[in-house]
């Protein structure tokens, strides 16, 4: 009778071995998959392009002149219209996320807080599409009507920042397609910030009050340090989000292929240019030039996204000391 149970177990334990072999193999398999999959997409890209970089080789990235008929092109424009828009986008989403995030888990009376929430990630869900046909139809006029001759009117004049906010009252342009990313990104942003503020112990927090903070202490002293690698994450997430968005910034953007310094004149950006001249491209070198572009977008969001990662390994770090 024993030795039937020790055959048994060993029969079972051989089986739980061999399945849990089985598992592990899978997990590594998908994760073999992802690195595949970002390197064949990077790889084939590069290659695509390959005929821009040979042509025109670092002038390609360092170039502002795009001239699909004299057969010459430059990615800059659209690179520093991606990383202002991005940049604007980010400036203004990230204290909106942030007031969001606290008043929903700090301030909002709990039957205020499950609608407030829905309607944020009703906000994340919708197309951006729609977003830029509400910027080129809505919110473009309302800017060059009401808002941007006052910013050229007054703070067009300041000095050294005042070539940023002087121009014609288009409507469309660099600030107004940061605008509209923002709106776009602060669901994605708010929505993680809320959801790691709420992990925060409540013990922690009433320990906090008991000793005589306020609420603004608690929230920088206690909610803050103890998600700081998520908050940061969650930021990250949105940039990268900015970054590739194409649709929204096509509508409102200007399509421009002129380096301006002032936010109020039309611009471009990567995956705006991709959008609307792909179908047009005639030649190889127009077609090699747009999927260069691609190659370069993907190497921007990497470099984002390795140094954020950096950024949340050595706030690993030193959380660990």
């Amino acid at each position: 009778m024993q030795e039937t149970l020790i055959a048994a177990a060993e029969r079972r334990a051989s089986r739980d071995a061999r399945h849990d072999r089985r598992f592990r193999w899978m997990l590594a398999g998908a994760g073999v998959f992802v690195l595949l999959a970002l390197g064949g997409a990077a790889l084939s890209m590069l290659w695509g392009g390959r005929e821009a970089f040979a042509t025109f080789g670092l002038d390609f990235v360092t170039s502002a002149t795009w001239d699909p008929i004299g057969q010459q092109f430059g990615a800059w424009v659209p690179i520093y219209g991606t990383l202002v828009t991005a940049a604007i986008a980010m400036l203004i989403a990230i204290p909106v996320s942030f007031g969001i995030a606290l008043f929903l888990t700090e301030v909002a009376p709990t039957w205020l807080r499950t609608p407030i929430g829905t309607a944020i990630e009703l906000l994340a869900g919708i197309p951006s599409i729609i977003y830029g046909m509400w910027g080129l139809f809505v919110f473009v006029p309302m800017l060059a009507e009401h808002v941007y001759p006052w910013v050229d009117a007054n703070l067009g004049q300041w000095p050294l920042i005042g070539s940023l906010f002087a121009g014609p009252p288009l409507g469309i342009g660099t600030l107004t397609a940061g605008l509209v990313l923002a709106i776009m990104v602060v669901p994605f942003i708010s929505s993680v910030m809320r959801d790691v503020f709420l992990t925060v112990p409540t013990r922690l927090k009433e320990s906090a009050y008991a000793l005589g903070s306020t609420r603004w202490e608690v929230v920088w002293d206690v909610v803050l340090p103890y998600t700081r690698s998520a908050v940061i994450g969650g930021i990250f997430l949105g940039l990268g989000r900015a970054l590739g968005e194409t649709m929204a910034v096509t509508f409102v953007l200007g399509n421009a292929h002129e380096l301006s310094t002032s936010l109020l004149m039309p611009g471009n950006s990567i995956a705006a240019t991709i959008a609307n001249e792909f179908a047009e491209a005639d030649t190889d070198l127009y077609r090699s030039s747009l999927i260069a572009l691609g190659f370069l977008l993907f190497v921007v969001t990497f470099i984002v996204l390795a140094l954020a990662k950096l950024m949340l390994r050595q706030l690993a770090k030193r959380e660990g000391r």
